[in-house]
């Protein structure tokens, strides 16, 4: 009889225990300079603030290039040391990335970005081409590799993924969400977004918006997708622009080549892709590579999913979807 008094027990708890309802936690704060929101799904309400908080500090010890002491503000000041696993990742990833789009994604530009001194509608102003000239001779990732976890490079090469970490760490949060067994999640940094399973507060999949390309900062949609498995990550010149003295506007996006801005009509970029680091090179790369070379890029690669908006001739905005991007 005590037996069966405890196996009934048991029954009730795992039967209880099964019933649950998966309840929502909502996270959100300051990060790489913006800011996460991350929604997910448990049936015990755990909160994960302390472990996001720790997985952000050690990816920005590993690749900001705000912290003087990071590991990649070490290496741009010449020292060599070992990088760890995330630097690894988004090393070789950004690897695949630059030989795919033959160098248009290039995270050793951002000495020459440093030197343009990019900032909201500035104007463009007489740098001396001689130092451009310079920087540019230490511009080429192929020239950049890791062995036995140390960057081998040129003493004045300067390595940043800013266009890519961002993403990555939106990854991060993902892959532990899910070694949690959280199986329906939403995670967003500063517009870069990653989502599995669905909304279950709605009962349908996570609905997201693609960003205006507006010029006065105001937030308004040009569009509402349902996001299902996948990344989104979004490239736009309408915040970070030059002027020169014609009216011509060039993106803050650095053609890998010239070493100058990008003249562009190009104003914003969105990319899904499996996970959101991919989302945020190819977002990138395709601002500096035209409409043209993206149509043909993305015949090759139907894994990519883009939606551009650009200005035509008529000064007027039109959009491009490529790859079956959700209307």
């Amino acid at each position: 009889m005590f037996m069966k008094k405890i196996v009934y027990l048991f029954l009730i708890v795992i039967l209880s225990s099964c019933n649950q309802e998966p309840k929502s936690t909502k996270i959100s704060g300051p990060v790489f300079g913006t800011a996460y929101n991350i929604q997910y799904y448990t049936t015990d309400n755990s909160n994960y603030k302390t472990q996001f908080d720790s997985l952000f500090a050690v990816i920005n010890e590993s690749m900001s290039t705000y912290i003087p002491d990071s590991k990649i503000s070490r290496i741009n000041k010449g020292e060599i040391i070992e990088v760890d696993e995330h630097f690894t990742r988004v090393f070789n990833n950004a690897k695949k990335i630059y030989r795919a789009t033959e160098g248009a994604f290039d995270p050793t530009i951002g000495a020459v970005v440093n030197a343009w001194d990019f900032g909201p509608e500035g104007k463009i102003i007489n740098i001396d081409s001689t130092t451009i000239d310079s920087l540019m001779k230490s511009v080429g990732y192929n020239r950049v590799g890791l062995k036995n976890n140390k960057l081998i490079k040129n003493s004045n090469s300067f390595i940043d993924f800013n266009a890519i970490a961002k993403g990555y760490g939106v990854d991060v949060i993902g892959e532990f969400l899910e070694s949690k067994n959280v199986t329906d999640y939403l995670v967003e940094i500063g517009g870069e977004i990653r989502v599995r399973g669905l909304n279950l507060d709605k009962k349908s999949p996570w609905r997201v918006g693609v960003d205006d390309p507006n010029f006065n900062e105001e937030q308004t949609y040009s569009k509402i997708i349902a996001l299902e498995e996948e990344a989104m990550a979004t490239s736009g010149t309408y915040r970070k622009f030059k002027i020169d003295e014609n009216g011509n506007r060039y993106a803050h996006i650095i053609d890998t080549k010239t070493g100058y801005p990008s003249k562009t009509n190009i104003l914003s970029v969105s990319v899904l892709a499996e996970d959101c680091m991919t989302a945020d090179a190819y977002a990138t790369a395709f601002q500096a590579m035209g409409i043209d070379k993206v149509k043909a890029f993305t015949e090759r690669h139907p894994e990519l999913k883009v939606f551009i908006i650009f200005e035509n001739e008529a000064k007027e905005f039109e959009t491009l979807s490529l790859n079956d991007f959700p209307q």
